[in-house]
């Protein structure tokens, strides 16, 4: 209860307080490239059920038709604004909206594609039963995931088979030690993070 009451009011405050900031990045998003300023993709939340993220667009349209991950910080989809919004994660801003409506949390398991879930195991889907996270233990190890993904000879294969196990490790051990003074240590750990990058 302490948990979801911290997420609803922190994100509501949260809306309010960047209200003209994100205006401005939307503004320049659309500025910079066509298509919308938001970019909604299905993603697989608590209980294994699917939702829609929210997140600011920082690709050229159709980017998806060319692969599922992105390759690298300059990976030739990602717009100029897109580089810096990626950058400091500002991108995530929009999924203030996925927690206010119950969908996410601060800090849980990032919320994975579902077709990258089909590659679990029974015992994986045990960290569908938290509400999936903007930051956690698995996000901060990963935090430079694109930069491991472009130098592998394969990526898909990379993630498939050593990213996705390695960030189920981390996330079923997010599991076992969750609690809110948890939570807040991953929250300042996450701001250090994105602030010295």
């Amino acid at each position: 209860m302490t948990k979801r009451l911290f997420d609803v009011v922190f994100s509501i405050i949260g809306l309010l307080v960047l209200a003209p900031i994100l205006l401005v990045i939307a503004i320049l998003i659309k500025i910079d490239s066509k298509g919308p300023v938001l970019f909604v993709q299905g993603r697989v939340g608590k209980n294994n059920i699917d939702f829609n993220i929210y997140k600011f667009r920082t690709m050229k349209m159709e980017s998806n038709k060319k692969g599922l991950l992105t390759l690298g910080n300059n990976d030739s989809r990602i717009t100029k604004i897109g580089y810096f919004l990626r950058r400091f994660k500002i991108d995530e801003f929009p999924q203030l909206i996925n927690i206010i409506k119950g969908d996410m949390s601060f800090v849980g398991p990032r919320p994975e594609l579902r077709y990258y879930v089909n590659f679990y195991n029974e015992d994986d889907l045990k960290i569908f039963k938290v509400r999936p996270g903007i930051t956690g233990l698995a996000s901060l190890k990963y935090r430079n995931e694109v930069e491991l993904l472009k130098a592998a000879k394969d990526p898909e294969e990379y993630f498939i088979k050593t990213i996705i196990p390695d960030k189920l490790r981390y996330n079923k051990e997010y599991i076992k030690r969750k609690n809110f003074i948890f939570d807040l240590k991953l929250i300042a750990l996450t701001v250090i993070k994105v602030i010295t990058k």
